[in-house]
């Protein structure tokens, strides 16, 4: 009699996964899914359009880019921006073009700052802009730790938004906050 209720209860059990992993699975191979919103963007001409969860491949890109940084490899930094790259820094400085990006890391690198930094979080996201098309972003929280021009340990806490044109950095925009004193 346990035997029977054993095997019942297996085939149960059997039963149940095999109905969950059908209805977790219930697309057609290149059916479209629905995006998730994850919230608004207003664009350049203050629309407010959907939000949505974005990409993630491209986490790989921005890790590798920052590994670059740390690295002090320009040309692979180079190689990842496009040519019409845009940096607007936390100090209200704009940098345009990847060559004057790779001029200013040329010189902060032969500092004394020794830049680096860790990569914390990534978000994935993407909403259309006022002309209807899709721009694809990651939002990103690192560390940075430099050395001021006293020479003393100076650590941050970076939000970098990061908006791709294709698996190349278009823009970054910098935010920053000094890590709390320990």
């Amino acid at each position: 009699m346990n035997r029977i209720k054993t095997v019942w209860s297996v085939l149960g059990a059997l039963a149940i996964l095999t109905t969950a992993s059908t209805f977790s699975a219930h697309h057609e191979k290149g059916e479209a899914k629905a995006k998730t919103i994850v919230g608004s963007y207003i664009t350049e001409g203050g629309k407010t359009n959907p939000l949505y969860a974005g990409d993630i491949t491209r986490q790989q890109i921005w890790l590798d880019y920052i590994d670059a940084h740390n690295d002090r490899d320009l040309e692979k930094i180079s190689g990842v921006n496009a040519d019409d790259w845009e940096g607007y820094v936390d100090d209200g400085a704009v940098i345009k073009g990847n060559e004057a990006h790779m001029t200013f890391l040329d010189e902060w690198f032969k500092s004394s700052a020794n830049p680096n930094w860790t990569v914390r979080w990534m978000i994935a996201n993407g909403g259309e802009n006022d002309d209807g098309a899709v721009e694809d972003w990651l939002t990103t929280g690192n560390d940075i730790t430099f050395l001021d021009d006293d020479g003393k340990e100076v650590k941050q806490h970076h939000v970098h938004d990061v908006q791709f044109a294709g698996n190349k950095i278009k823009r970054i925009n910098v935010y920053s906050r000094a890590a709390p004193a320990e």
